[in-house]
């Protein structure tokens, strides 16, 4: 079967910078091109507008140079205006052959904004034809507004259709500026667009505002269009543009008729630098990108996974560069620890297993989800556990810090099943606790406690704030020293932890 190739223009660096807040450098733009074209592989880039910022100039120069050595200076494009040649010299001096030309696709912006009729809106739009191709620039031409156009002013649309089809252009851009379509309306208009104009080529450009950017960009691939226009991330003004990873994934996947050439491995690193770039965050839950996407949560998905890849779609995250992980949590079963300890190179028998799921479950309570770094602590937590008899312990405390006031603590210390209660001040919290236990054991006069030699926390590496804290503090007595650790998502709590295992200890 012989396939019909869709045609990717990625707008990340025109239309996607219109996202609020985002300005990329004119190096960031250079970069992004490069890995559009060379490690995405789209077929063409949309990179800017024309006499915007001398910064905007700058970078497009730089932009049209490499291109230009690179031999792929058509694959570069950038939006133009109808304004009696001054986009087409200021593409002259950056270097820029392809200008798309942005003109009014409806009768109320044609009307309302440039105040014009038809006849004398494509009169001008003639003129700039004309002289691009005096100057050997390729034109094609953005009908801005068009979804409208079609819904309140078809005779337009074909009237400036009908004109188009008539100059030397190369592409014609039907755009849903405000995202106002449904995917039914987007099949039928482009459907009867394509059937009356066969030969030209028509590009489909989305946007979001409705959250039907992707089933529309599928519609119009079913139209027949030959091209689709995406960005990164989504990127875009107001709700976005339709999401490059998603509109791959959803072609490949549901139109085996159609090829593109977009390399699906690569959406995922390219989406990160652009993150990093723009400072526009993806998602946790968007599909393909989102740091969720592949994480298997619940259980009984793990064991699932275990048998027959039971929830597994087509959606591999191999095939993005990446690999599904199993989170660790209040709703994790023995499964999702087993796929973890493999990773890790890690064996336990089915008690310990038992014994850290049900640690890891308490943890998940007060933490929505422990990492796989956060493992090997739990097990020696859990393990070390088991070494003693519990008879003492700290059934409540109560830990103040004001700024301007001294740190204190009360706490409620079970000892043989007496309950003994105390508050104390100190330099630091975990201080103050420790001065309110010795006035505790104070009470208990024949109980004496060892002296602290060693504090240490530490936290699973490339963790962020939220993070499990191991704390492990050396112990000395009369006659040894030894250790005992904690583990809990606040420091002072671990480390409340580690000292009630010393209590039983000793």
């Amino acid at each position: 079967m012989i396939k019909r190739k869709i045609e990717i223009m990625d707008t990340t660096l025109r239309d996607g910078e219109q996202t609020s807040g985002v300005s990329f450098s004119s190096l960031e733009k250079l970069t992004i091109a490069q890995l559009l074209l060379e490690e995405l592989k789209v077929d063409r880039i949309e990179i800017a507008s024309t006499r915007v910022s001398e910064g905007e100039r700058q970078a497009v120069k730089s932009i049209t140079e490499w291109a230009t050595i690179k031999g792929c200076i058509e694959k570069i494009e950038v939006l133009s205006f109808v304004d009696n040649g001054l986009s087409i010299k200021w593409m002259m001096e950056t270097g820029a052959k392809v200008q798309n030309l942005l003109t009014k696709g409806s009768m109320n912006h044609l009307t309302h904004q440039l105040k014009k009729t038809p006849e004398e809106h494509f009169s001008e739009i003639k003129k700039v034809i004309d002289l691009a191709q005096k100057e050997a620039i390729i034109t094609n031409v953005y009908l801005e507004d068009w979804s409208n156009g079609m819904r309140n002013s078809k005779k337009y649309v074909y009237q400036f259709l009908d004109f188009l089809a008539n100059q030397p252009i190369h592409k014609i851009f039907l755009p849903d500026t405000l995202g106002v379509l449904s995917p039914s309306e987007t099949f039928e208009y482009l459907s009867e667009i394509k059937s009356k104009y066969p030969k030209i080529h028509i590009d489909f450009h989305a946007h979001n505002d409705y959250d039907l950017s992707v089933a529309n960009a599928l519609e119009a691939v079913k139209a027949g269009v030959d091209g689709l226009h995406l960005t990164v991330n989504g990127m875009g003004e107001r709700a976005g543009n339709a999401p490059l990873s998603s509109v791959v994934a959803v072609i490949n996947d549901f139109l085996p008729d159609v090829k593109i050439a977009v390399n699906e491995k690569s959406l995922y690193k390219v989406s990160k630098l652009v993150e990093t770039f723009s400072g526009f965050r993806v998602p946790e839950n968007k599909p393909v990108l989102g740091d969720n996407v592949f994480t298997q949560t619940a259980g009984i998905h793990a064991d699932g996974d275990s048998k027959k890849n039971l929830y597994f779609n087509d959606l591999l995250p191999e095939r993005f560069g990446r690999k599904r992980k199993y989170a660790l949590g209040k709703t994790s079963g023995k499964a999702n620890i087993q796929k973890n300890l493999q990773e890790l190179g890690l064996q336990l028998n089915d008690e310990d297993i038992v014994k850290v799921t049900q640690r890891i479950i308490e943890l998940g309570d007060k933490k929505e989800v422990v990492t796989k770094e956060d493992l090997p602590y739990i097990i020696s937590d859990v393990l070390d556990s088991n070494v003693y008899e519990e008879k003492i312990t700290i059934e409540s405390y109560v830990l103040t810090h004001a700024n301007g006031l001294q740190p204190s603590t009360t706490i409620a210390v079970k000892i043989d099943g007496e309950l003994i209660e105390e508050h104390a001040q100190g330099d630091g919290q975990f201080d103050a606790f420790m001065n309110a236990l010795r006035k505790v054991y104070k009470f208990k006069k024949e109980l004496l406690l060892p002296k602290l030699v060693d504090y240490a926390v530490r936290i699973p590496p490339g963790s962020s704030s939220d993070a499990l804290c191991e704390t492990i503090i050396s112990w000395e007595t009369n006659d040894k020293i030894f250790k005992t650790r904690g583990l809990d998502s606040d420091q002072t709590v671990s480390a409340i932890k580690a000292t009630q295992k010393m209590l039983n200890i000793i």
